[in-house]
């Protein structure tokens, strides 16, 4: 592969809003990123705050990455997505993904169970909406329009979108871990946001995406950080990987864990989440292996750099997402990928 292109990940705010995310989006934008993405745990929403980067940009495309289905109505978030494209001149990528039943049924309110089954119908809806063929009706258990169950007072009828969505084709990705996840991304998707990939263990989901369309999308995002001191630089990689290992799921289901341990890290993922959960998270962040933190990320001299990405252009990745934390590594990182 030799175009490879890079977007820019801007991720949720933290306690407050950031004040530099605008500036670099103009950034990303001028040196020839492809795209911006925000996101949404359980606070800001990534809806807004990419509306109002939209608003001051005008040719990056502009993703969620991602929206958790549970937060709103498949015709809600249809609505939101159509909205974004006209506003936007054509600009929007819908991201989706189910979250975790944490965040799903402590802060939503509703039922995790059967979350491939609820995004398959998630994603129907949201293309008949954007299709506007003909009034929307879904007969499934999850999302039934119209709805005829407790409390309806039988008047629902079959609508269709007053507006005219700008594009029926308007790209769909979704964020996916487990194997039957990732394939359902392959089969109804557009394109697959992967929470982690390694160049050197793509067998992890080779089997899955046997069946991607030729223009499947696979955009990544990647911790980056130019330094010379690499086991210094993975710091930051390691904290991050024992908060998910370790923190971002029970114990006895955490998704992010059961991917690790596909990667051949099963031994390692459960010290980690052992000492996390034990509260030791400093222990927990040091007990990643160094070979596994740098792996999913770019981390070391721009040398190293150079070199790590010739593995990813053997991969299916189509587009790295880069947490770039300064526009003197976002003009870096141009140099190196775009301009190669």
């Amino acid at each position: 592969m030799t175009d490879m292109k890079l977007g820019l990940s801007l991720g949720y705010w933290g306690s407050t809003p950031p004040t530099h995310h605008t500036g670099m989006a103009q950034k990303a934008e001028a040196l020839g990123y492809d795209s911006v993405w925000t996101a949404e745990a359980y606070g800001s929403d990534a809806i807004t705050p990419l509306a109002w980067i939209g608003a001051q940009t005008s040719k990056i495309r502009l993703g969620t990455g991602i929206c958790q289905i549970s937060a709103r109505t498949p015709t809600a978030m249809a609505m939101a997505a159509l909205t974004m494209d006209h506003l936007s001149n054509g600009r929007m990528i819908l991201g989706l993904g189910v979250s975790g039943p944490q965040v799903v049924e402590g802060w939503y309110g509703g039922p995790f169970s059967k979350p491939l089954a609820r995004t398959r119908e998630y994603i129907s809806i949201i293309k008949q909406v954007l299709a506007r063929e003909e009034p929307v009706a879904n007969e499934g258990p999850h999302y039934p329009l119209p709805y005829t169950g407790e409390g309806s007072w039988g008047l629902g009828k079959p609508l269709r979108s007053i507006v005219h969505p700008l594009r029926a084709d308007l790209p769909i990705m979704m964020g996916a871990e487990g194997p039957k996840n990732v394939a359902l991304a392959a089969e109804v998707a557009d394109g697959w946001l992967p929470l982690y990939y390694s160049p050197f263990r793509q067998e992890v989901y080779s089997a899955s995406l046997s069946n991607a369309k030729a223009d499947f999308e696979v955009t990544q995002g990647i911790v980056v950080n130019i330094t010379d001191d690499e086991e210094k630089g993975l710091i930051p990689v390691k904290h991050m990987l024992a908060l998910y290992i370790g923190g971002m799921g029970a114990k006895d289901r955490n998704f992010h864990k059961e991917l690790i341990s596909r990667f051949g890290f099963e031994a390692e993922a459960a010290v980690i989440q052992d000492l996390y959960l034990a509260g030791k998270k400093e222990e927990a962040a040091m007990a990643v292996p160094d070979k596994l933190a740098d792996e999913i990320s770019l981390v070391g001299s721009i040398d190293k750099i150079r070199d790590r990405l010739q593995a990813w252009d053997e991969t299916p990745v189509t587009s790295l997402n880069v947490s770039a934390r300064s526009p003197g590594e976002l003009e870096a990182l141009a140099e190196l990928v775009l301009d190669r």
